[in-house]
């Protein structure tokens, strides 16, 4: 009688750990299709308030000119880049334009001046980036290269 005991217990411990495991896939399968994840793309709980939504993150997809075409020689889709823009050839003040900018594409090199490069950024980045570039010349400094 005793070994009928272990075994229906047994079998009800599989059946919770397949209904445990069954309810951690769905709950993996349901966050991986919402796209949910922290801002900095590390653990952690968001800075939002309880309740506040989150719209995930859209990249698009810049094509930008830096001035030294041989420093993007140098780049390969995946590297990590900042972005920053330099005023003037008299010297002006140099900013961050874009910190961490993946690159999408490296273009085979063109006759003009500079070297054309594709980041993947938010929008809002490859605004500030488009602007940058029309006001002024554009370098590149490697953050984090694969």
């Amino acid at each position: 009688m005793r070994g009928g005991g272990a075994d229906r217990l047994r079998r009800m411990l599989r059946r919770q750990r397949r209904a445990a495991a069954a309810g951690l896939a769905l709950a993996g399968a349901a966050l991986a299709t919402t796209g949910l994840s922290s801002a900095d793309g590390g653990a952690g709980p968001p800075d939002d308030p309880p309740g506040a939504v989150r719209s995930p993150v859209r990249l698009v997809s810049a094509p930008v000119r830096i001035a030294d075409p041989e420093t993007v020689r140098l780049l390969r889709p995946g590297d990590r880049v900042d972005v920053i823009a330099v005023g003037d050839a008299g010297g002006g003040d140099a900013r961050v334009v874009a910190r961490g900018a993946r690159v999408a594409k490296v273009p085979p090199a063109s006759t003009g001046a500079g070297a054309l490069v594709v980041l993947s950024v938010e929008r809002p980045t490859a605004t500030t980036l488009l602007g940058a570039g029309a006001s002024g010349r554009l370098a590149v400094a490697v953050s984090d290269a694969h």
